[in-house]
């Protein structure tokens, strides 16, 4: 059957204000067999593939404060930073593995180290600057967006944490450690406190000190006194981290909490690996953790830990999965778009208006709903909106292919070349779970159209009736 596509007057619609949240686990793994950036959304279990060919094993993603962007260190030890709505890679530099990336409280600078410098880069005008600091590492932004903290070795070689600010005056010293090396310093989010761990791996104590007085505290840690990954809660009072222990014949890990200044230690969960990363969700009340390792010391499974009532759940299973970052919670104001025609629901921003009964528009953005009748299989479809040949995408459109609802999808976002008043449009096409009626006619695809910086904010919380 040729192609049909309809867009008449709907005659039940609703618009229900509703506050929408959106938070995702970014995990590194193999599944597909090369290691990449993957999604997780705890709210639904819906996953998919972020990146193709980019990552690697000790790719580390990191959230930008806004949850638009994530940035990682991949193939070729480059600098990646993928946008996780419209999916363009921008590589901006290479680093040595394992060096931490932190984002700037505005979501617009990065930082991180590279050849005894720290590096400030913009990531809208790719311009960067750097400030000298021999032997300088975990370099992280204080919360006003004026400041800097990092670790580096004093002139008798014992690490320090230092703060600087962004134009490289007012260096001033924190510690005065003695005890040789410091590692994973990790400033509090609300630039309180910092942890970090000492002396070395194979005995790994975590202490936080007061950056206002200087005051350390130590915590008890594990039976082993192997504590690794540790992680603040996102209220800056509590510390998540991995504790090894050890039953003949094998080692495994506590996840364990612990107050900032120590004394009120908890166990929430076990996992089979001698350590796994844990990421706080956004709220502050889950953890999630890797387990399920192999022979070879591989985790395969993704677990989630209530601290309120501790009952672990495996959330995600397959391939190997070697790192974790639970994403800020962007709490967004929506309202909720219902068509009984198209048998359909989704949020969209509350401050968008209707301009007619399937199109809706505001601030920065617009979305439009029809249907499509074909016989054809979905990439078919998809191949066809995508290249009309009017160009409506531009010349060389992507075409995503993933699942909505458990029903086969795509999103078609548009190529540099779109033509300007197409608006920046971009797409959405689902199988319907049954063939829709309307007017005479049946449809199998429900087709979305959106701007392409809200496309899959919406597209993916889509519901069907």
């Amino acid at each position: 059957m040729k192609d049909k596509m309809i867009q008449e007057r709907m005659l039940a619609v609703q618009a229900v204000p509703h506050d929408f949240v959106q938070e995702w686990i970014a995990y590194t793994s193999d599944r597909a067999g090369t290691f990449d950036i993957w999604l997780y959304r705890p709210q639904d279990g819906f996953t998919f593939q972020l990146t193709k060919g980019l990552g690697a094993e000790f790719s580390v993603p990191y959230w930008s404060p806004d949850s638009r962007r994530v940035a990682f260190i991949g193939i070729g030890n480059a600098v990646y930073l993928i946008d996780t709505v419209t999916f363009r890679a921008a590589r901006i530099d290479q680093i040595e593995p394992y060096t931490l990336l932190d984002w700037s409280p505005d979501s617009k600078f990065l930082a991180y180290v590279k050849n005894g410098r720290i590096v400030i880069y913009d990531t809208f005008s790719h311009n960067s600057n750097s400030l000298p600091e021999p032997g300088a590492n975990d370099v992280q932004w204080f919360p006003s967006g004026t400041e800097l903290l990092f670790a580096a070795p004093d002139s008798t070689g014992n690490t320090q944490l230092y703060r600087i600010r962004t134009d490289g005056t007012d260096r001033r010293q924190i510690t005065q450690n003695t005890e040789g090396p410091l590692h994973d310093a990790r400033l509090s989010p609300d630039g309180a406190f910092a942890l970090y761990t000492f002396p070395g791996s194979s005995i790994s104590i975590i202490s936080t000190v007061d950056l206002a007085t200087g005051t350390i505290y130590t915590l008890e840690g594990g039976p082993l006194a192997k504590n690794y990954f540790p992680a603040w809660s996102p209220d800056s009072r509590t510390i998540a981290y991995s504790a090894t222990d050890y039953k003949a014949p094998n080692y495994y890990s506590l996840i364990q909490v612990d107050s900032r200044t120590g004394q009120q230690q908890k166990t929430l969960a076990a996992s089979d690996c001698f350590a796994t990363p844990v990421s706080w969700s956004p709220e502050g009340s889950r953890i999630a953790y890797l387990s399920g390792c192999t022979d070879a010391g591989r985790a395969t499974q993704l677990w989630i830990a209530d601290i309120r009532a501790p009952m672990p759940v495996n959330v995600l299973s397959g391939g190997q999965i070697t790192a974790l970052q639970w994403s800020p919670r962007v709490r967004v104001p929506k309202s909720i778009y219902t068509n009984s025609v198209y048998r359909v629901s989704f949020p969209y921003p509350s401050d968008w208006r209707p301009v007619s009964e399937v199109r809706y528009e505001g601030p920065g953005g617009f979305f439009q709903v029809s249907a499509i009748s074909a016989d054809n299989r979905i990439a078919e479809v998809c191949s066809s909106e995508a290249f009309h040949p009017l160009r409506p995408y531009g010349s060389s459109p992507q075409i995503v292919m993933t699942t909505i609802q458990k029903q086969e999808a795509c999103f078609i976002f548009p190529s540099a070349d779109q033509p300007a008043e197409m608006n920046k449009q971009a797409a959405l096409i689902v199988r319907y779970p049954r063939p829709v009626q309307i007017g005479g006619m049946f449809y199998n695809y429900f087709i979305l159209w959106a701007d392409v910086n809200h496309i899959r904010q919406i597209g993916g919380r889509l519901s069907f009736h």
